[in-house]
């Protein structure tokens, strides 16, 4: 366990890994490129410090001359000891020269039109090592000589030096520091990440009422923390609900069951007492039962897996409503239908607009005195709304958003024999959602529910 642990510490796949090379790499790229600029301002430094040097002492010979006498031997620099000089004539002669170039021949020579002065073998005895070199032409006494400045020095070989033990000692060492700064760092900052992991690991189905470590950071591993918690949240919830749905559905379609099965074997202990054409028909209600049960579930599976609006045709929901209203079981309550005159269209699946419509306003039927009006309406902008208002008891404010919820029945409702499972109107919310609206539950004006749906119209679509 601790070789894998250190594995995936040291390894290269991992994130701080990783970042130590990368970091690493960047950072040699960027101090050898440092040093290389460095290098190069250095080098140009010295040549052109050794250059102006050369440029005085060349004028400091020019002066020497008066009237084109030269004095012998020609004066050394007061800026470098190691420069010497040499006056020469056009033809190549010495005219003058510094006591160390005495009897020696033309080091340097500048040809006619040349700016750069070309080495002579009688250099070779005389200057070793690194050279530089100036020469320049002047009229003196009506003459034109060459002044030959050249000096040996030593400046790029300390830079070189310089440059070679920072290369070789200084970016090894600042590229350890970097990498052990960088894998501290990120190290510390990824260790929010392996509490994570580790509390994700621990969390399974059976109980995600655990959550992971939240750091107490603004970051982006903060952010994953909290969304982490968020997910974990819905996911719990979610898990409840399912667990609430399955309890709940195997309750409602055990009791169908019972009641038939009960009611056969009275049937069939006293077979001779038993009326049975009433046998049959409490098991044809109980299956009926049952049947629209099991078909509510499967709306309500459907719902969950987003499969409510397949089919996308324009409806007119005051045709619609009229369908519903003339084809539900007869009652003895009126329902009154107020409908728009032009055409109220919306763009949805027929069938499970029409199972919404009919759920609530069974819903309304089952629970009114006397009536329920049905407003077919058009609610600008781009919207158009089902309004169902029945003249019974109403709903209470506390519990007008939990009778949306599945297989709730209020206090007045909880009769088996009213016909109700509990999810008419947690399919009809379904429904709406489905459609891009919104159902909610009001105070009618006179008293009563009214529950109101509101859809987007075939226009705004």
């Amino acid at each position: 366990m601790s070789s894998r642990r250190l594995s995936r510490g040291v390894g290269t796949r991992t994130v701080r890994a990783r970042v130590t090379v990368v970091a690493g790499l960047a950072l040699t790229a960027a101090v050898t490129l440092g040093l290389v600029i460095f290098y190069l301002l250095q080098v140009g430094s010295a040549q052109r410090t050794a250059d102006d040097q050369l440029r005085t002492y060349a004028a400091q010979v020019e002066q020497s001359a008066r009237g084109g006498n030269w004095p012998h031997p020609l004066r050394g620099s007061a800026l470098d000891s190691n420069a010497q000089a040499q006056v020469l004539a056009p033809d190549g002669t010495v005219l003058a020269a510094t006591p160390a170039l005495r009897g020696q021949g033309a080091l340097y020579i500048l040809p006619p039109g040349a700016r750069t002065p070309v080495r002579q073998k009688a250099a070779d005895t005389v200057l070793n090592g690194e050279v530089r070199v100036l020469g320049s032409r002047v009229t003196i006494g009506g003459g034109t000589v060459t002044i030959i400045t050249v000096t040996t020095t030593d400046l790029l070989s300390q830079v070189d030096e310089t440059f070679a033990r920072l290369l070789l000692v200084g970016v090894p060492g600042i590229l350890l520091l970097a990498c052990g700064t960088v894998w501290l760092v990120v190290g510390r900052a990824l260790r929010p990440v392996e509490h994570i992991r580790r509390s994700v690991t621990a969390i399974t189905a059976a109980d995600l009422s655990q959550r992971v470590p939240q750091p107490d950071t603004h970051d982006e591993i903060g952010d994953l923390a909290r969304t982490m918690n968020d997910m974990l949240t819905r996911l719990d919830d979610s898990a409840a609900r399912q667990r609430r749905f399955t309890a709940d559905a195997s309750h409602e379609l055990r009791s169908p069951l019972a009641a038939i099965r009960t009611t056969l074997e009275v049937g069939l202990a006293h077979p001779e007492a038993a009326t049975w054409p009433e046998i049959a028909r409490r098991a044809v209600r109980q299956s009926e039962r049952l049947e629209t049960l099991v078909q509510e579930l499967l709306v309500l599976a459907r719902s969950d897996d987003r499969k409510l609006m397949a089919r996308q045709n324009p409806v007119d929901l005051g045709e619609l409503v009229e369908e519903v209203r003339v084809t539900s079981a007869a009652s003895q309550v009126h329902v009154v239908l107020d409908r728009a005159k032009s055409g109220v269209v919306v763009i949805g699946d027929p069938e499970h607009l029409s199972r919404m419509v009919r759920n609530v306003l069974d819903n309304a039927v089952r629970h009114a005195r006397h009536a329920v009006r049905v407003s077919v309406l058009d609610a600008p902008p781009g919207q158009v709304r089902i309004e169902i208002a029945d003249d019974g008891p109403g709903v209470p404010t506390e519990e007008r958003e939990r009778v949306f919820d599945r297989f709730v029945r209020l206090d007045a409702s909880r009769a088996r024999t009213s016909g109700s499972s509990g999810l008419g109107l947690a399919i009809a919310k379904e429904i709406t959602t489905a459609h891009g609206g919104r159902i909610t539950l009001d105070e009618a004006p006179g008293g009563g529910a009214l529950v109101v749906i509101t859809l987007p119209s075939a226009a705004a679509g």
